[in-house]
């Protein structure tokens, strides 16, 4: 008889969280170890459309998810998949999984949150140092009024790292013939330029460099290296804030402009071309494989994996990013392009009650250098695509959805041996009881509100 496990996710958000807790609960369906019983959460304000009933991994996914929330009896593995202060304990071992930290350090709310789990899992070395470095001073307060020290409060349960690995049945290189011809042409006729650098990422509050991708930093990296060129190569922008309505795409438009007026009217800027909107990871390959596309970026101020820029190496396209946060656990100098900076305290504007806190920091990269690295990678086409091709290599090896789902079952293999296995009984058939004698459900308990991060 299989373990009752129950997994608290926001399994139907259009989000990186809903992304990476898809692939978790799809890994447990892999390992066929489980009766799995799903409680979907929201996940801050995004969409929650992101399943398919005609897909066969989200159609078990919506099989699973309770109507309502009560169980026959307490699970003997419960799995929450948030952030550390939502996590809550039902089950006989609880796990929580979280992306963790972008910053270099978390609040006294996250580590009180994990030491109440058996087991904690990260995506990254650089989540997993976030919570390790972080200790926080336990004080009395004594007669005379003075505080005195009296230890540490830090984490104390067990952290294994687990990353999110890409599908590498989905993500992959194609020939251009493979990508649908109204995706192909679609692009072609609205991006004149033969060369065009590709972010992706959700552009979230603050302003200008305070997002915590960076985005409108980036831009203006952007037009400063190509401005009043005669050549020039474009920018697609792939991303929206929290969904996809018009005020978002309004929003995202007046950020850009934003940037844009900073700059002499006179001035002949690269274009930018903004794609906003929900397209399916097929779509996502399409547009890392399209001929037009030529190199993936990111100045992230701090990242807890990095998914986007895993799948765009999936496929062989080159990577410009910060060389630094949970994104340098697939990159490498040698076979993508990190570039340096500095470590800044997180701006005042940016500090978010229990999550993101006032002493920590995060990455700035340097923005000369960055000009010089969008400038080299433009002249130097075939040398990026090299390294691009080698880290394809690399990264096809070591971080694919079977290799994750592979260290996750050994992970929860070692961690939950010594819970009883449970034994199927054959019992004699008994006569019809009323219902008031039937197995008492297990109520669970209401959940809290969840936050983006």
């Amino acid at each position: 008889m299989k373990k009752l496990m129950l997994i608290c996710a926001p399994v139907t958000s259009r989000s990186g969280y809903g992304s990476h807790a898809r692939d978790l609960v799809n890994s447990f369906f892999e390992h066929d170890k489980y009766d799995i019983k799903i409680l979907d959460v929201r996940w801050g304000e995004c969409p929650r459309n992101a399943l398919n009933e005609n897909n066969e991994n989200d159609k078990r996914i919506i099989d699973s998810i309770l109507e309502t929330p009560e169980l026959d009896r307490k699970p003997d593995i419960y799995v929450d998949i948030r952030i550390p202060n939502e996590f809550q304990t039902l089950g006989k071992i609880n796990i929580g999984i979280t992306a963790g930290v972008e910053t270099t350090a978390v609040s006294q709310k996250w580590l009180t949150g994990c030491n109440k789990m058996d087991l904690i899992i990260v995506p990254s070395s650089h989540s997993k140092s976030g919570f390790i470095n972080t200790k926080y001073d336990e004080v009395r307060t004594m007669q005379d009024g003075q505080q005195q020290k009296i230890g540490e409060y830090k984490l104390e349960k067990p952290m294994e790292v687990v990353f999110e690995g890409a599908d590498e049945d989905i993500y992959k290189p194609l020939k251009e013939d493979e990508i649908s011809s109204e995706f192909l042409n679609n692009i072609n006729t609205k991006i004149k330029e033969d060369f065009a650098f590709l972010f992706v990422g959700q552009w979230t509050k603050g302003g200008y460099g305070e997002d915590r991708k960076d985005i409108a930093k980036m831009i203006k990296v952007f037009f400063e290296s190509f401005a009043n060129k005669k050549k020039q190569p474009a920018l697609i922008l792939k991303t929206s804030g929290a969904g996809f309505s018009i005020l978002d795409r309004e929003e995202c438009l007046q950020k850009i402009n934003s940037v844009k007026d900073m700059f002499p009217k006179d001035w002949k800027l690269p274009n930018v071309y903004f794609l906003h909107g929900s397209l399916s990871d097929k779509e996502m390959n399409y547009l890392y494989n399209h001929p037009k596309v030529k190199c993936m970026i990111s100045f992230t101020h701090g990242e807890g994996f990095g998914r986007p820029l895993l799948e765009a190496s999936m496929t062989g396209l080159p990577v410009v990013a910060s060389g630094w946060s949970g994104q340098t656990d697939f990159l490498n100098s040698e076979k993508s392009i990190l570039l340096g900076g500095e470590l800044k305290q997180v701006p005042k504007s940016m500090v978010w009650e229990d999550i993101i806190i006032p002493d920590s920091q995060w990455f700035n990269i340097n923005e000369t250098q960055a000009y010089k690295c969008l400038n080299y990678c433009f002249e130097n086409e075939d040398v990026i695509k090299s390294k691009g091709e080698e880290l394809l290599n690399e990264n096809r090896e070591k971080f694919t959805f079977k290799k994750m789902s592979e260290k996750l079952d050994k992970i929860m293999g070692e961690f939950t041996k010594d819970l009883p296995q449970q034994v199927s009984l054959n019992l004699p058939k008994l006569s019809k009881v009323d219902n008031k004698s039937e197995t008492p459900k297990i109520k669970l308990p209401k959940l809290k509100r969840e936050v983006s991060v």
